[in-house]
């Protein structure tokens, strides 16, 4: 398991948090929503009332108008006797003035202004031929107001002016307003509670998240976050779990590899330390001795070198490759099978080469002996005695195909698809013994992979292992076909 390091968590002040700021958002518009559903339906009763008002006001001071347009000059006693017929004025006041706007019909019941100037100013412009209506809403009452001229023969001879002074409407208004107020209260309140509660469930899962990156980042790859629903932070959690999960095996491997590598060192350092000892100790030692603890120490420092040279080749593969060319690949497996053949011949194995004509392929010849070279060896050192290996290589619909075919151990199917890993190995014991390091076929997947190719490994139905490899191929050109 690996080892927590301390990890600096920068801290989240209140007004900077998610949280603060999703919460201050919904907030604000639900107080929009508030604040319009208390004036727009209120606005709208008290305007259509108005509407009502102007209409019907408007209606009886042009009855009252036309019923007085009838006298050529207005005066008190022909103007009461006209309004005693009029009985559905309905309004709240009721006032008659002359082309001078004094008034000679009121129907206040405070005082009696029969006499006296109107000096309304609904008044003064109905004198200039004008109709008037004026309304506002002071929250006791509607108040209105409504004035039109008295013509006699095209000649303005008086006004009509109507006040109406309306409580029961008002009283709808502000029984409506208070109903909207609570409403509204009781609706705040529920957003409110719905918004911190939604707010803190969503900033807890990204806390979650935030605090398993910080583990993750702190070394704890097997830590893992809960997911839960199957939304986008549901699906960020998965994607983080596979990315733990992957970085879990890889510091898993990179562990192993590290114990198997400093063992592998060590064990020929050690052989090359005990037989320099030996020949400086002996110095009698006879010259077929000298020679055959030499060897060792060369087998020794070959072993060394194979292994270090894989590492190197790992580092050199993670730089973008800036060769080019094109190589016939057929070439390069002949030279790789001429340098195995001792190999196959000490382990009993024996080799079947197939090859195609002509198989070019973009590339490098070094990076594609690495592969064949990796491939064969593979094929020989796991396989078993008096085995086979078949190499073939061949050009189908534009691609090169390079397989190849062992009778080896073969490879169980829960490895197969981590086969490709860096350090990964199947048999450790074995390969332990034979001296592999899990670093082959990375090197080989990185390098297929660079040439836009594509490898794959399968069990095959009578035992062993197949690795088939298929490269783009390149046209060949017709000066080098000789047409």
């Amino acid at each position: 398991m690996a080892t927590i390091s301390k990890t600096s968590t920068k801290a989240f002040s209140i007004r900077s948090s998610l949280q603060f700021k999703y919460a201050v958002c919904f907030i604000a518009i639900i107080a929009a929503l508030l604040i319009f559903m208390n004036i727009y339906p209120v606005a709208s009763f008290r305007d259509a009332a108005f509407e009502a008002k102007h209409a019907s006001m408007m209606n009886q001071a042009a009855v009252v108008a036309s019923s007085l347009s009838s006298l050529p000059e207005l005066r008190e006693q022909d103007v009461g006797n006209v309004m005693s017929m009029l009985h559905n004025i309905m309004v709240t006041r009721l006032v008659v003035t002359n082309e001078k706007a004094l008034i000679i019909y009121d129907t206040s019941q405070y005082e009696n202004n029969v006499g006296k100037y109107a000096v309304f100013a609904e008044v003064m412009l109905a004198l200039q031929g004008k109709d008037v209506f004026r309304s506002k809403y002071t929250g006791e009452g509607l108040i209105c107001r409504a004035s039109m001229p008295v013509t006699s023969e095209g000649v303005v001879v008086g006004t009509v002016y109507i006040y109406d002074f309306d409580t029961e409407q008002a009283g709808m208004l502000e029984t409506m307003r208070g109903n909207l107020l609570k409403v509204s209260l009781v609706i705040l309140i529920l957003s409110l509670l719905a918004v911190f509660a939604f707010s803190w469930l969503l900033t807890k899962r990204i806390k979650g998240l935030l605090s398993a990156m910080q583990q993750l980042g702190g070394g704890s790859y097997d830590y893992r976050v809960e997911v839960r629903g199957r939304d986008e932070l549901s699906g960020l959690a998965s994607e983080f779990n596979t990315l733990a999960e992957r970085l879990d095996r890889t510091e898993s491997m990179r562990q192993r590899f590290v114990s198997d590598a400093s063992h592998e060192l060590k064990t020929p350092l050690a052989a090359i330390k005990l037989l320099t000892d030996s020949i400086l100790q002996n110095e009698g030692m006879d010259g077929e001795t000298m020679r055959e603890f030499m060897q060792d120490i060369g087998s020794e420092a070959d072993r060394l070198t194979r292994t270090t040279e894989k590492l190197m080749n790992i580092t050199r593969l993670e730089t973008p490759d800036t060769a080019g060319g094109v190589t016939d690949m057929k070439t390069v497996v002949e030279k790789a099978i001429r340098m195995l053949e001792t190999l196959a011949s000490d382990k009993g194995v024996k080799l079947d080469v197939r090859l195609g004509e002509k198989c070019l392929v973009r590339a490098g010849a070094d990076d594609l002996h690495q592969i064949v070279f990796n491939l064969v060896e593979n094929a020989i050192k796991y396989n078993v005695e008096r085995g086979s290996v078949t190499v073939l290589l061949f050009k189908r619909d534009k691609t090169v195909r390079f397989i190849v075919n062992d009778t080896g151990i073969g490879i169980p199917d829960e490895d197969l698809p981590y086969i490709f890993d860096r350090f990964y190995r199947v048999d450790k014991s074995r390969e332990s013994e034979i001296g592999g390091s899990g670093l082959g076929l990375s090197i080989v997947k990185d390098v297929v992979d660079r040439h836009g190719g594509t490898i794959k490994a399968s069990r095959r139905e009578h035992g062993g292992t197949s690795f088939e490899v298929v490269f783009p191929a390149v046209r060949e050109r017709r000066s080098e076909a000789g047409e």
